[in-house]
């Protein structure tokens, strides 16, 4: 293997999470244990390093990969930072009363990394390593447990609670279902909601089916799809965050994707409050709906005839 392949092993086994066994985290443990493509790891030594001069002058020089100057945050900030979290780096040691965000600011290879790194592809190797995650802990199994402590709660009507992965996407969607539905869709029925984990969180096929929408791996069905039977209505509903509202070209791809279905179609935006909905005024189609979680007992009708139903 390469020194930067066997860079990425290294961080696999020690614990850290997958984000932080790219090639870019690969370089920079190389950078700070001072190894060349040439050298054996017990080579390895501890040097403080800059981010700019240092860590990323170093694998220009050694490793011929160039970044650009703004990966400089980069590194520091989804690379360094998780590598102090897993006890891999030492930041500041040569001067740990620095201020924050000096430039003299400056990362070393840990001692106990540094040797149990040294053990790499000898024979006392896993040993190092059981000793390194059970004195350090595993970065990947910390970052587990506190995102579980941290999913967002989704509460249905049958008095079943879906754990949602953290996130405003997700803080949306729950708040849909619980405030919105409440509202404006009472003794309705929860079709289908995404996760950014798990696309098809919660899915009834039977009544989707049912209705005339045939579910495969490539339906484009929208965040949210709650259902009134009593009306024979559906509400089609975007958490808009990251992506966008409902377009006239997402509306005529809905429509289309749900030609066979003969239910009255209500087509909501929802956002998590006015600032966010204020950037997308400009996208959302005329005729459809809008619901923002700040002011949850109130609606925004985008002109049309008639108010909160299927045109």
């Amino acid at each position: 293997m390469s020194k930067i392949q066997e860079a990425q092993a290294i961080l696999r086994e020690l614990g850290l999470p997958e984000a932080q066994q790219n090639e870019i985290s690969g370089y920079t443990l190389l950078a700070l244990c001072n190894i060349r493509e040439s050298d054996k790891w017990p080579k390895a030594s501890r040097q403080s390093h800059g981010v700019s001069k240092g860590i990323m002058n170093f694998i220009a020089e050694n490793y011929q990969k160039e970044y650009a100057p703004n990966t400089r945050e980069t590194v520091r900030r989804q690379v360094l930072h998780q590598f102090v979290q897993a006890g891999i780096a030492d930041y500041n040691p040569d001067i740990p009363d620095l201020p924050v965000n000096s430039p003299r600011a400056h990362y070393a290879i840990s001692e106990i990394a540094l040797e149990t790194i040294k053990t790499y592809q000898t024979r006392t190797w896993k040993k190092a390593v059981e000793n390194f995650v059970s004195e350090i802990g595993a970065l990947k199994e910390k970052y587990s447990k506190d995102r579980e402590m941290s999913r967002v709660p989704l509460k249905l009507s049958d008095g079943r609670v879906l754990m949602l992965s953290p996130g405003k996407h997700n803080e949306v969607q729950a708040a849909v279902v619980e405030e919105f539905a409440s509202r404006f869709a009472q003794g309705s029925t929860l079709l289908y909601v995404g996760d950014t984990e798990k696309k098809n969180l919660h899915i009834d096929k039977e009544i989707l089916e049912k209705i005339g929408i045939p579910i495969t791996e490539h339906s484009k069905l929208p965040d949210i799809v709650i259902y009134d039977e009593s009306k024979n209505w559906l509400y089609l509903i975007e958490a808009v965050t990251s992506h966008g509202p409902m377009t006239p070209k997402r509306i005529v791809e809905l429509e289309d994707f749900l030609k066979n279905c003969k239910a009255g179609k209500i087509f909501v935006s929802a956002f998590p409050d006015f600032s966010e909905f204020k950037k997308h005024t400009a996208e959302i189609a005329w005729d459809t709906e809008v619901w923002i979680m700040e002011f949850p007992e109130h609606m925004i009708h985008f002109n049309g005839d008639r108010f909160l139903g299927p045109r």
